[in-house]
């Protein structure tokens, strides 16, 4: 009788593992010193509390080596640490919503958008709606999806860049366009406004990209012995205008690791103007007087976001086979951003 009730227990709870899905998977580095569970992920999940993880552990939903743990578990090197829960991660419960897209370009195979600064390219942690992806399946049926299971996306860009996406609409292009992105044989250039004065007229940055062990939530450039610990990435960089404090650039991307312009102009001493996440809504070049301080507070009014703008993109037709190349203007925050350095600078040269 007991070994029935106990077999039924079994299939209960085989069944009950089998619903579960996997939200977020970590595997912690060799030389991770022993650290408290809930410590450790507060590093690592964007917008999570500790409170919600000590909740998630002990309702049994953490997971290090496939056994459940409690909120207290040392992690140590080599431990793959999963976050599960029974619902399927809200980043793949994809509601289709009525928003208006900037379509720059249409046909039967693809389209080219220019994505707002504040839209979201794709549901994650924390945007489960307003998603570019969300607007891309309500306009379009049966888009062919991506090896991340995102429909007709085929690169990305941050939630804070603004500038050009192409989409596919058919799995050929969806595997042509993917190819040529792998390939870095695609077109993209980025403008951007950096902190300091840029004093090369143009030249190529080379670092290897991985994430930051200290925060999860930034990328690094790896360097000497570490190098192997990053992905290979090469931006090209050309001065279009310098303003005083800050420079006017345009980015080449010979690769496309996430945050790479945002994290090599910081590698080479010129983060990005308000970029939060990377220290660049402080003030990093100019004056101590409390004028100019107001002065940048105000550039910041204008531009409440990174100084990043993805401009030109090209690439193959999958059709066709012609090359095609589209442009867009620089979004109206950054052009007041860089006319107000514009005067300033202007008035400190007079001034001399």
């Amino acid at each position: 009788m007991n070994s029935n009730k106990d077999q039924k227990e079994e299939l209960e709870e085989q069944d009950q593992e089998e619903s579960l899905y996997e939200h977020h998977k970590f595997t912690a580095e060799v030389g991770q010193k022993p650290l408290r569970l809930d410590k450790y992920l507060m590093n690592f999940i964007e917008n999570a509390t500790r409170n919600k993880i000590q909740k998630a552990a002990k309702s049994g939903n953490i997971y290090v080596n496939n056994e459940t743990v409690k909120q207290n578990y040392k992690v140590k090197g080599g431990d793959v640490i999963q976050v599960m829960f029974e619902h399927p991660p809200y980043e793949y419960l994809l509601v289709p919503e009525d928003i208006p897209l900037d379509i720059v370009y249409e046909d039967d195979t693809l389209l080219v958008v220019n994505k707002p600064a504040g839209m979201v390219v794709h549901p994650g942690h924390g945007n489960y709606s307003g998603t570019l992806i969300n607007a891309l399946v309500h306009h379009f049926e049966n888009l062919p999806v991506n090896s991340s299971e995102r429909p007709g996306l085929v690169h990305r860009i941050d939630k804070d860049t603004s500038g050009l996406l192409v989409i596919a609409k058919t799995e050929e292009a969806m595997a042509h366009l993917s190819k040529q992105f792998f390939d870095k044989s695609s077109e993209r250039e980025y403008v951007a406004i950096v902190w300091g004065n840029v004093e090369e007229d143009e030249g190529t940055i080379e670092g290897n990209i991985g994430r930051n062990p200290k925060n999860r939530l930034q990328n690094m450039v790896y360097t000497g012995d570490e190098s192997d610990n990053g992905k290979p990435a090469v931006t090209h960089f050309k001065v279009i205008e310098r303003l005083g404090y800050v420079t006017l650039v345009s980015c080449k991307l010979e690769t496309g690791r996430t945050h790479q312009i945002r994290v090599h102009m910081k590698y080479i001493g010129h983060t990005l103007f308000n970029d939060e996440r990377y220290g660049g809504d402080r003030i990093l070049k100019g004056t101590t007087f409390t004028k100019y301080k107001q002065f940048v507070e105000n550039c910041f009014k204008i531009l409440p976001r990174q100084a990043l703008h993805a401009k030109t993109l090209g690439f193959v037709h999958p059709a066709t086979g012609k090359w095609m190349s589209f442009n867009t203007d620089i979004p109206q925050d950054m052009l007041d951003c860089i006319e107000k350095w514009r005067a300033y600078a202007k008035n400190q040269l007079e001034g001399l």
